[in-house]
């Protein structure tokens, strides 16, 4: 933020912009930036909760921190291809759809999935 106030000084002292405007740009400076990060570190403390219900009664109820998703994301998906026992859940789930809704702070229900003998996958951030 320090060079973005340095050069609304410098277009003030070079008279490209007057003192009132550069005011209002450095104050718009000092309200955006702590509103946006604190807005997405808080975003990043919600958990994304995956539920897993087979047919047969096994369940799996996984809960990470945002945080660590995305870098997990796309390697634990590869991983889980490779088990029979996992492949099945997670061919259906769409990896980028999920990382482009954590880096778009998407909130609630993602996936829902019911295959034909009733195993469901849900996804949710929360």
């Amino acid at each position: 933020m320090k060079e973005e106030i340095a050069k609304i000084l410098t277009m003030v002292q070079e008279e490209k912009i007057t003192a009132e405007k550069g005011a209002e740009l450095i104050e718009l400076l000092k309200d955006e930036k702590p509103s946006n990060a604190s807005s997405h570190a808080s975003y990043l403390k919600k958990m994304l909760r995956i539920r897993v219900n087979s047919a047969e009664g096994d369940k799996v109820n996984i809960n990470i921190p945002l945080n660590l998703v995305k870098t997990i994301l796309k390697a634990g998906h590869h991983i889980a291809e490779k088990f029979p026992e996992s492949e099945k859940y997670v061919k259906e789930i769409d990896m980028d759809l999920l990382i482009h809704a954590i880096e778009n702070e998407a909130e609630g229900q993602i996936v829902d999935i019911t295959s034909a003998n009733n195993d469901t996958v849900l996804v949710v951030i929360e």
